[in-house]
């Protein structure tokens, strides 16, 4: 499994960034960045959240708990498209209006949003 350090410095050199450029951005010194890629160091909860924005990841890429770096809105992007797809889509045998195809879309990315937040609160140094 690859690690957070592994990771950051994957997306850093993908995007031709250097130490310095991400240390700045982050506001932290280039010798942390340096740190966090070697797995000498853990950025705190503030700063992991500063660099999945940065590199525009979500926190379980970048902590290894997926393979890709998928996001929220990608996912209920598609997610909304194939309900999109089906003109008589149906629940429990009753045709959704369009109101209600809309209704589910804005419930389920409530939902993918809370859960979102939490998993960063409950995230650990």
């Amino acid at each position: 499994m690859e690690t957070l350090g592994k990771r950051m410095r994957k997306l850093r050199k993908k995007n031709y960034y250097t130490q310095a450029d991400v240390a700045k951005a982050l506001g932290v010194s280039p010798s942390a960045i340096g740190m966090y890629e070697q797995d000498r160091r853990v950025p705190d909860k503030e700063t992991l959240l500063k660099i999945c924005d940065f590199f525009d990841v979500s926190a379980d890429y970048l902590l290894g708990h997926t393979s890709k770096p998928a996001e929220v809105s990608d996912v209920l992007d598609e997610f909304n498209k194939k309900l999109e797809e089906y003109d008589a889509l149906m629940f429990d045998g009753n045709p959704l209006t369009d109101e209600e195809r809309q209704q589910v879309f804005n419930t389920i990315d409530y939902v993918a949003r809370l859960a979102e937040r939490l998993s960063y609160e409950n995230y650990e140094e």
